[in-house]
Formats: C-alpha cells, sequence, structure tokens
C-alpha cells in the first residue's frame, strides 16, 4: 500500500520530467562529449550513436550508483523536510522541472551546459523559495565550488590537453619522413597509457556501485597492471599486424573485422594492384582545403538543407575523381529528397515509420558538413580564416591515433553513465521513495528499474537529437583531427581523475571544451580558436544556474504560498 497515494499526480509528472531531464543529458551532455570523436571523423555519426548508447546505457545499469544524496550534493540540508516528507516531494518535482525546462531551452540554442549544475541550481532555487536564503549552503561546499569549477575545470583539462599534444606533435607528427615510424613507435605506449587513465576513471569515479574507490594502493596498482598488461598483448597479437598490413602495406582489401586474423595477416600475401579511387585511409582533413573545394559555402548549405548525409549518400554516386559542380550536387541532393518516405500517415503502418523516422534523424545529419558550411550566423565566425594556417599531417599517422581515440571515448562515456546518470535519476528516486514510504533518508537506494528508465532516456536524447549539440561544437571551435581529438579526450579523463581524488569541483562538459580550447591554442595561431563560441559556452554555463533556479524557485514559491481552496457547499439535486 502506498503511504500517499494521495500524490500519484506529482510522482507521475516527476516520472515525465526526469525522462525529459535525462533525455536532455543525452542530447546536450553526452553529444557534447562524442562531439570531438565525430568531428575529427575518427567514428562516424552512426558509430558514434551505437557506441555512445551502448556505454551510457550499460554504464548507468551495470555499475550506476544505487546510493545518491536525497538532495543532490548536499545543497539542501534533509532535517528541514523531516515534520512534511510531502513537502520534499514537491521540491524534487519542482526541481527537476525546472532542470529539464532550462536543459531544453539550451540544447534547441545549441550550448553546451552542465547537467550537475543544471539540476543543483534547481534545488537551490526550491531551497530557496521553501525555506529563504538560510536553507541554501552557498559556502565552498555548496555554491562555491559551482563557481570555482567555471575556471578550474577548463584549465586544468586544457593544461592536461596540451602537454598530451605537443608531446604527439613534436615526437611524431612533425617528424617528416619518421612520421609514421615514431608513431609506430609510440603507439603501443599511448594505447597502455590510454587504457591505464581510463581504468583510474573508472575506478575512482565511474563505478561507485561496486565500492572499487576503497580498494587498497596496492590493489589499485595491480588491477591498472593487470589492464596494461592486457591490452600490451591484444595490441601485439591483434592490432599490430593489422595496422602493418593496412598502414604499411597499404593494402586496400584489408576490412575492420580482419583485426580478428591476427597473427595470420602476417603472412597474408601480395597486395592486389589497387582500382582507381581506391583508398587505405580517409582523407581527414577533407572540407578544411577551402582552396581545393569545388563545391561552394552556398551548395553545402543547400545539401544541410536536404537532411541527408551527402558526405555518404551523394558522394557514393559520384565517381571517383570526378569533379561536379554545383548544379550536378543540387540536382543529386533534389532527387535524394524526393526518394518516398515509406508508409503514408493514413496506412496500418504509418505511425511505427514515424517512429523509426524520429529515431533514426540524427543519422541523416552530416555533423561534420554543417561544422564546415560556415551556416551558423555570428557564433559560427569564418571558418576559412580560423583554419587557412593550421598545420594538416600525414592521414596515415592520423588513422592510427583514430584507435585511440575511439577508446578513450567508449570508456569515458562508460564512466559518464554510470556516474551523471544520478542527476535525473536521483530527484527522481527521491520522489519515489517519499511517495511510497512517506520517509525521508539522507540516502537513498535506487531501484534497478530506475536506472532503466534513466539510461534509455539518455540513449533516445542522444539518438534523436545530439546532433544539435555536436555541430555547433567540433570544428566551429577549432580544426579537429583523430591526433588533436585523442589529446582533447584524454587530458579531460586525466582531469577528472585528479579533481575526483582531490575533491576539486569539475564539469565533464567544461573539461571537453577547455580541452579543445587550448589544444586548438597549439597550433601557434591564435586565430585557429574561435573565441566567440567560448564566450557562448561561458554565457550558457553562468546563466544555467540562476535560470535552473529561477523555474524551480517560482514554481515552487507559487505552489507553496498559493491559497488553499475547500468547498464549503453541497450539490443539490
Amino acid at each position: 500500500m502506498l503511504a500517499l497515494h494521495q500524490f500519484d499526480y506529482l510522482f507521475a509528472i516527476g516520472m515525465i520530467f526526469a525522462f525529459l531531464d535525462a533525455w536532455n543529458i543525452g542530447a546536450n551532455d553526452v553529444g557534447n562529449s562524442f562531439a570531438t570523436s565525430v568531428s575529427s571523423r575518427s567514428l562516424t555519426y552512426g558509430q558514434a550513436m551505437v557506441l555512445a548508447a551502448c556505454c551510457e546505457f550499460l554504464g548507468a545499469v551495470l555499475l550506476g550508483s544505487r546510493v545518491a544524496d536525497t538532495i543532490r550534493n548536499k545543497i539542501i540540508a534533509v532535517s528541514l523536510f523531516q515534520d512534511s516528507p510531502a513537502t520534499l516531494m514537491l521540491a524534487m518535482v519542482c526541481a527537476v522541472i525546472g532542470s529539464s525546462t532550462w536543459l531544453t531551452i539550451a540544447t534547441k540554442l545549441g550550448a553546451p551546459v552542465s547537467t550537475t549544475h543544471s539540476i543543483v541550481g534547481a534545488i537551490i532555487g526550491v531551497g530557496v523559495a521553501t525555506y529563504g536564503k538560510d536553507g541554501v549552503n552557498w559556502g565552498w561546499k555548496g555554491f562555491g565550488q559551482i563557481v570555482a569549477s567555471w575556471f578550474v575545470a577548463p584549465a586544468v583539462a586544457g593544461c592536461f590537453a596540451a602537454i598530451l599534444f605537443l608531446t604527439t606533435k613534436y615526437a611524431v607528427l612533425e617528424r617528416g619522413d619518421h612520421a609514421l615510424r615514431n608513431a609506430f613507435y609510440l603507439l603501443p605506449v599511448y594505447f597502455c597509457f590510454t587504457t591505464a587513465v581510463l581504468s583510474l576513471v573508472i575506478v575512482w569515479k565511474g563505478a561507485p556501485n561496486l565500492n572499487l574507490a576503497n580498494m587498497s594502493p596496492s590493489g589499485i596498482a595491480a588491477s591498472v597492471l593487470g589492464v596494461v598488461g592486457v591490452t600490451l598483448l591484444l595490441y601485439l597479437v591483434f592490432f599490430l599486424p593489422y595496422l602493418r598490413r593496412r598502414i604499411i602495406k597499404e593494402d586496400w582489401t584489408i576490412k575492420w573485422y580482419h583485426i580478428f586474423l591476427g597473427p595470420l595477416l602476417w603472412n597474408r600475401g601480395e597486395v592486389p594492384p589497387a582500382p582507381p579511387g581506391a583508398t587505405v585511409v580517409q582523407d581527414y582533413y577533407s572540407g578544411h582545403r577551402f582552396e581545393e573545394h569545388e563545391r561552394s559555402a552556398g551548395s553545402i548549405e543547400k545539401d544541410i538543407e536536404t537532411g541527408v548525409n551527402l558526405s555518404e549518400s551523394v558522394s557514393s554516386e559520384i565517381p571517383a575523381g570526378a569533379q561536379t559542380t554545383d548544379a550536378e550536387v543540387s540536382q543529386l541532393a533534389a532527387e535524394e529528397k524526393k526518394q518516398p518516405l515509406g508508409w503514408p500517415c493514413y496506412h496500418p503502418l504509418g505511425f511505427l515509420h514515424l517512429i523509426y523516422r524520429c529515431l533514426t534523424h540524427g543519422l541523416r545529419q552530416d555533423v561534420v558538413a554543417y561544422q564546415l558550411s560556415g551556416n551558423g550566423g555570428f557564433l559560427a565566425g569564418n571558418v576559412q580564416r580560423r583554419n587557412e594556417n593550421v598545420p594538416h599531417y600525414d592521414n596515415k599517422v592520423e588513422h592510427l591515433y583514430s584507435f585511440l581515440q575511439a577508446l578513450t571515448a567508449g570508456t569515458a562515456s562508460f564512466a559518464h553513465g554510470s556516474n551523471d546518470v544520478s542527476n535525473a535519476i536521483g530527484p527522481l528516486t527521491t520522489i519515489y521513495i517519499v511517495w511510497s514510504t512517506n520517509k525521508v533518508g539522507s540516502k537513498n537506494s535506487i531501484p534497478v528499474w530506475i536506472l532503466v528508465y534513466g539510461g534509455a532516456a539518455i540513449a533516445i536524447g542522444l539518438w534523436t537529437y545530439g546532433y544539435n549539440i555536436m555541430r555547433n561544437l567540433g570544428n566551429r571551435l577549432t580544426l579537429h583531427s583523430p591526433s588533436r581529438g585523442f589529446s582533447m579526450e584524454l587530458g579531460a579523463a586525466i582531469t577528472v581523475i585528479f579533481a575526483t581524488k582531490l575533491g576539486l569541483p569539475i564539469s565533464t562538459t567544461q573539461c571537453i571544451v577547455g580541452a579543445t580550447v587550448f589544444v586548438g591554442l597549439c597550433n601557434n595561431d591564435l586565430r585557429a580558436v574561435n573565441y566567440r563560441m567560448i564566450a557562448w559556452c561561458y554565457i550558457s554555463w553562468i546563466l544555467t544556474l540562476p535560470c535552473a533556479g529561477l523555474i524551480s524557485g517560482i514554481l515552487m514559491g507559487i505552489i507553496i504560498n498559493a491559497p488553499h481552496f475547500e468547498a464549503q457547499y453541497q450539490l443539490s439535486n
């Protein structure tokens, strides 16, 4: 028997807006994290969606925190609600409404914001509305950390990312004819170092349910060395022969699944003659060489408006080596747009087809083409001017780093799903516990079905609208390539490790933006970074707390101070 059955409507509203909050985490926070991998072309948008959806969902369900603070980050004290648990339930409903509303607005505007700061700002709002300014912890353990994170997280992540990229730049990328050789020498070192760092991310931040943070130093060292040993073995047995065959021997016939052949690739035989147009690795700088463009920015914008991924669909219809005019590209795009959408709306299967179109809408967006088109007005700036002096490196060397970036992105996504899913389901758990028990506790156990609920909402948000944040970042901030993207993501992961252990305020969103900016500055050209977009990010971060707090606080204040109406008459026949 439910303790507060009369407040079923509050639980229902909390479920709806908690889903919206988690949906926005996927569309905004996770979209921002994977913008680097997609913008550098290490992963296609479809590959990023599958990898992120699996890692986020599994991280949330398998290793998600089963114990969440009743009040996020202890911004307000639970003891204030001991005599009125229903008020706490109402406060969490208002908080999740305020947080999800602000995140929806920010995601629509393409503003990368911290989902953690959004829910904290919303809780500050309900705390002030309920108990005044004294009901909120304004010190370092509360509001002070949020303000400090606007500057600490980007700066620390940027420094780590810059060190990594400068090491790669001068040891590998700018070594001329020896660049590829040096890359092969350093690749196993990078693989082992990356997996060691990501193991610490899982131990210290990404797996609270396993209590790995309480392991002894010797246990942690043994675990990390074990992971490094397995990584090195897999590299020598499978990756090295695959990369040698593909990069050194330039075998154009080899596919991704041939990596499982491992040692058999050492004696595969002679490479057959390559047909015209065959390539070993893709051009990671395609679209950045503006003097080589056969299509104008205007034609690219027209392509994007069709809603199809022209880099895959239209280009596949153009023979290799052929030059295509703007008119031909526009004609191909128009023909693609005229293709039938499937079952009509009046058909019994029309509704199912509509759902399919919604869920796969993001897959039909060309994120990189949008970033390079210049479409975006004042914030986009002049992409050509920003990138004209940025050095371009050997595509074979860049291809080696694409594997490292995919590894970094997947593991960081797994840790993010297990840790940050509580931003949405933490308030929902409080609502559910109070609704079912009419009790207030300092810590609440999170049911598995709520973890599944939040993880599914994150995955759906990323699939359906993650492209909007991706196309507004990435190459809009600075030029991306696999070597640069790997440094950005690993720098952000290292920051997560140190900040978590030292108790410093961090935000995944702010870490990746800071790392991107600092790597851009390593191109020896101050114009290589879009300072308008940096200002836009900071404005978004600063507005998150007050906007989410105002929405939730005003709503909470109106409800708890509203006049209570009771019927004083009887209906007569």
